[in-house]
């Protein structure tokens, strides 16, 4: 399962990402830009783009497991959620 990622230490919060992919990026509280759903992000050509044109390259796209809160990069659950900071689905 793709997932994606905003690396907010590296986020200047420019809003190129919410300007191209809306569904997918909104500004946090603190003026950075947040991922607001994973859902539609296998294969999809905008959230490429978006993450494609991030001036300091704070977006990732990879591949998790299937614990919709697991946030290894890349995911090293192998199939069963290991992350000692979520819950089991």
């Amino acid at each position: 399962m793709k997932k994606v990622k905003v690396l907010e230490d590296k986020c200047i919060g420019c809003g190129a990402c919410v300007a191209v992919d809306p569904e997918h990026f909104d500004f946090s509280d603190a003026g950075v830009s947040k991922v607001i759903s994973e859902q539609n992000v296998e294969g999809n050509a905008t959230l490429q783009e978006a993450c494609d044109g991030c001036p300091v390259g704070a977006i990732e796209i990879f591949d998790g497991c299937e614990n919709e809160k697991c946030t290894c990069n890349p995911c090293k659950c192998e199939g069963e959620c290991k992350c000692n900071d979520v819950e089991e689905k």
